[in-house]
């Protein structure tokens, strides 16, 4: 996992890909996962606060999904437990109307098999978005209909909507997510955070 890691870190497959964007930035692979994790966190991609600080979820998104998991901020940023995984490990940059373009296709070509390998101490996955929905579950669903059939996946994953403040709409229109899936997930993280044999 050291080599992989180290690979990792100096991929620059995208380079081309992000010179051209608006934000004509290199390539910055966040990475934060290690052997023996218990929690996955498979998520989208960095966004450019994350870009900046070299921390997953280092923005508002980051500060619902730890509520969303009942989780303070040293538990969930604890890489012995948690693996926050995503799709794509660089901020792609942005399109024309300054929304975050969707992660390059290559990243998870490249890295994601190898590196779900190592994370064999896994017990549960936490998909957010439809395209860690779509790599993991082979659905062709949306994400809506993907999460409310949560039931059909847990207790080893729990489909997500994206964190962003931009869903307070969605979650507004489908409160079973609040009053039925939250109540779950929280404490299907606390038996595999405090259990090593969850």
């Amino acid at each position: 996992m050291d080599d992989l890691t180290a690979r990792l870190g100096a991929c620059t497959i995208c380079s081309a890909r992000f010179a051209a964007t608006a934000t004509a930035h290199r390539p910055n692979p966040v990475i934060w996962f290690r052997p023996g994790a218990r929690l996955l966190i498979a998520s989208q991609a960095p966004g450019i606060r994350v870009h900046r600080a070299n921390t997953p979820f280092w923005d508002q998104s980051g500060k619902r999904l730890r509520d969303w998991l009942g989780l303070d901020e040293a538990a969930f940023y604890d890489r012995s437990r948690v693996a926050i995984v995503p799709m794509a490990f660089c901020f792609p940059g942005y399109d024309a109307k300054g929304s975050d373009l969707p992660p390059p296709p290559v990243c998870a070509k490249t890295w994601r098999a190898p590196i779900l390998e190592g994370l064999s101490s896994v017990r549960l996955r936490i998909l957010i978005g439809g395209y860690a929905q779509r790599w993991h579950l082979g659905t062709r669903a949306g994400v809506t209909d993907t999460v409310r059939a949560w039931r059909d996946h847990a207790p080893g994953i729990f489909p997500l909507p994206h964190p962003s403040w931009r869903n307070t709409a969605w979650l507004k229109k489908n409160p079973w997510f609040e009053d039925a899936l939250l109540p779950d997930l929280r404490a299907r993280v606390r038996e595999v955070m405090d259990d090593d044999a969850a």
